[in-house]
């Protein structure tokens, strides 16, 4: 797993806008997801992978468009087809419409299906037990007890607690953070709450404060909105030096507002600083490459293995997790700084809490909740 990291931060220039909308009869191997279509034609009309999307769009430069990404990857080195499948009726899907599109992919001839997201619990349990010889993949989940079922998560905390310590070595004290998913994404709730104790071990190393706005409010669809915008704005507008972006589509309601407002943002999932200048650095984790060892052990024997007992959890130690070195803008914070912090939280020497209900303000760090 310790080549997760690795392998996620030499493509992280190149999770971006992907050229989509064409078809192609075969997946041409590419070392980058971008020159790999969104849309295939197989032969024989059957998909033998396939990829159910989160709540959001599928190019959502982040969740979605990460995952996806280790999918078409996997699927062009391996020389297999592909599909994806949205769920019914966009943020307001139910786990009939999640299942549905499961079902749809097991129709369409997957043998190995990649869902994304933790709303995928309840509709996939039901698939995998309607389908036990098609293979799930359940990226931000958890075990199902299921021999067919792998949930992958990941140390959020970790990348999250980076990105606030970067921030405040930068020389920001006056932060932001918005989340998708209305406060019940743990996922999104861990990279909150590592954001805030990085940024209290960063103050209490410079000896200043912060003071934190932090909002799940108008971010459970995980989709842009212009109250999300007009929100953020404001925060810019009162002194909000930078905002950590922490949702899929939200991201452009919240560069939208910093470029605006000459403010600044912290990106999540890939390196989203191609995406928008107002980008200082990005908490990373290695969803796509995730996607892409999964569906290696399913397809060529090694399920067994690669599943365990249900569920892996990745983390700094499996370099699954952690901060863009490669587009790397910091001026305040070294790039030898971060790695020698790095190697602290794989040694087990700095040790983030990972209990978001813990959430509050610090010694440091006052925080604003927006509710």
């Amino acid at each position: 797993m310790k080549k997760i990291l690795a392998l996620v931060l030499a493509l992280c220039m190149i999770f971006a806008l992907a050229a989509c909308g064409k078809k192609a009869e075969a997946p041409a191997s590419a070392d980058s997801p971008d020159a790999i279509p969104d849309e295939m034609t197989s032969k024989d009309g059957k998909y033998a992978v396939a990829f159910v999307t989160d709540v959001g769009q599928l190019k959502d430069k982040s969740f979605n468009q990460g995952t996806y990404d280790g999918v078409k990857l996997y699927a062009a080195s391996a020389g297999v087809s592909y599909k994806y499948y949205q769920p019914a009726n966009g943020d307001q899907a139910t786990d009939d419409d999640r299942y549905d599109a499961m079902k749809a992919a097991v129709d369409g001839g997957a043998s190995v299906i990649v869902c994304a997201g933790f709303m995928q619990g309840g509709a996939l349990e039901r698939a995998a037990k309607d389908f036990p010889d098609v293979k799930f993949v359940f990226i931000d989940g958890w075990s199902l007890g299921l021999p067919n079922v792998v949930g992958i998560a990941f140390q959020e905390e970790q990348c999250g607690f980076l990105a606030g310590y970067a921030a405040v070595m930068e020389g920001y004290t006056k932060l932001g953070f918005c989340g998708g998913g209305g406060g019940t994404n743990p996922a999104v709730n861990r990279y909150g709450y590592g954001y805030v104790q990085g940024a209290e071990a960063a103050a209490a190393a410079k000896g200043v404060n912060v003071e934190m706005n932090y909002t799940f409010l108008y971010g459970a669809s995980f989709q842009a909105s212009p109250e999300l915008q007009t929100l953020v704005s404001g925060w810019y507008e009162n002194g909000t030096e930078v905002v950590f972006s922490c949702g899929g589509s939200i991201f452009s309601s919240i560069t939208a507002a910093a470029s605006a407002n000459d403010g600044k943002v912290i990106g999540v999932d890939v390196d989203q600083s191609s995406q928008s200048d107002t980008v200082i650095t990005s908490a990373l984790k290695g969803i796509g490459e995730a996607a892409k060892l999964a569906l290696e052990a399913a397809m060529n024997g090694k399920w067994a293995e690669f599943a365990g007992d249900g569920s892996k959890t990745l983390g700094a130690a499996d370099g699954a997790v952690g901060l863009p070195v490669a587009t790397w803008s910091l001026k305040n914070w070294s790039v030898d700084e971060y790695n020698a912090m790095f190697a602290d939280i794989v040694s087990g020497k700095l040790v983030i809490d990972n209990n978001f209900e813990n959430l509050a303000s610090t010694e440091h760090v006052t925080l604003n909740v927006v509710e």
